[in-house]
């Protein structure tokens, strides 16, 4: 029997981060940057406007309020980034448009509402603050900084900028293409209109969702048959194009079980029997000749796969995006009943989280807690965390502290 930890530490082993990837810059999204960002200029390059307005010296404005309107004289426009700005002196204003260069006498930007609109004169009733509305030179980024650090994830916000300094590519640890394989002749793929109690494959679905969650893409594959020849052609088929496989089902001892044999050949694939529950029977190792792909076999139990992907496959999948925290938020909470826990064994029991960081948080079981390795999907389904008894506990006495990974949120 196989500890928990011991697997886990197994299945990381062989989660090894795939080669950086130059790209253009709007398809880094959802990806970990591997080299940092470095800017080549300050950025800004020049204080510019941050509104429509007109740019002006406080100084002049000292006096002005809505009863003692000041008016000063308007001796310019600009209106492109690229225009060099008039210099204005005592009772002078420029009017500007947004992201264009200021001018080094104006300490604040009027915005256009707050005036008469005037062209040749401006009326203002109001004294700016210093700085209003003026984008300081280098307040984006400073020429030689660290503009964003390699580890983000690249969303939208990132993107922009990465856009406004100017990078067109970046280079990033694109995101792991994942094959899921569901196994089993007693399967059929969910389809509308079914008729009888057909059993639907439940797993393919869910596992495909969940990679995307950790932040992979998906290749659904499956149900297949558990015929030797069919299920290995298909694994050899998929080779191709995974930078992981992840199989599910065919783990059983029974004579129709093939997937330990077909993956014998292909690679060096390790089966244990890992002191958890749900869940018992899982392997772990690489498969292919020229490419050598890791790949994860996780029971055929719906609670159980979901369960393995979420301790094991989760880590492995966001070490091989390149993230630096792999795991599931935690954090700790009262059971809110007592269960007898199987000896030697760490249980993974789906559960409702209820209540605040101020009034400490409480644990209900979604289901019977003595009975996981039969659990309804539809109480992992009703969950929001796994609560974690450690091996060395025996009875969860209610009131009991226990250690949760949080999967909603």
């Amino acid at each position: 029997m196989r500890g928990v930890g011991e697997h886990l530490a197994e299945v990381l082993k062989v989660a090894q981060p795939i080669a950086p990837l130059d790209v253009v810059v709007t398809d880094a999204v959802g990806c970990i940057l591997a080299e940092p960002l470095i800017a080549t200029a300050d950025v800004p390059a020049f204080p510019r406007a941050a509104r429509d307005g007109y740019a002006v010296r406080r100084e002049d404005l000292a006096t002005a309020s809505p009863a003692t309107p000041v008016t000063l004289a308007v001796v310019d426009e600009v209106w492109s980034a690229s225009s060099t700005p008039a210099h204005i002196m005592a009772g002078q204003a420029l009017r500007v448009s947004t992201g264009v260069p200021v001018p080094a006498e104006a300490d604040a930007i009027v915005p256009v509402e707050y005036s008469d609109r005037g062209d040749v004169k401006v009326r203002i009733a109001y004294q700016p603050r210093s700085g209003d509305n003026i984008v300081e030179r280098a307040t984006t980024a400073a020429d030689g900084s660290v503009a964003i650090a390699a580890g983000t994830r690249m969303g939208a916000r990132q993107i922009a900028l990465a856009a406004s300094l100017g990078f067109a590519r970046v280079t990033v640890h694109p995101r792991p293409r994942v094959v899921i394989i569901t196994v089993g002749d007693e399967l059929e793929a969910v389809r509308r209109g079914g008729r009888g109690s057909p059993i639907y494959d439940a797993n393919g679905p869910a596992l495909r969702v969940a990679v995307q969650d950790a932040g992979a893409t998906a290749i659904q594959v499956g149900p297949l048959s558990d015929d030797r020849a069919a299920l290995r052609e298909a694994l050899e088929d998929q080779l191709v194009r995974a930078d992981l496989v992840i199989t599910t089902g065919g783990l059983s001892d029974g004579p129709r079980d093939t997937l330990r044999d077909v993956l014998a050949p292909l690679g060096t694939v390790r089966f244990d029997r890992v002191a958890m529950s749900p869940g018992r029977v899982h392997g772990v190792g690489v498969i292919g000749t020229e490419n050598r792909v890791p790949i994860f076999a996780l029971p055929g139990h719906p609670v159980a796969a979901l369960t393995a992907f979420e301790v094991f496959v989760r880590p492995a999948l966001r070490t091989i995006a390149g993230y630096s925290e792999i795991y599931r938020s935690s954090l700790t909470a009262r059971a809110a009943t007592s269960w007898q826990v199987p000896p030697q064994t760490r249980q993974f029991v789906p559960v409702g989280i209820i209540g605040s960081p101020a009034t400490g948080y409480e644990v209900a079981p979604m289901g019977d807690p003595e009975q996981l390795e039969s659990l309804s999907i539809s109480a992992l389904s009703a969950a929001n965390a796994l609560a974690v008894v450690p091996e060395e506990v025996t009875d969860v006495a209610r009131g009991m502290t226990l250690h949760c990974l949080v999967l909603d949120g």
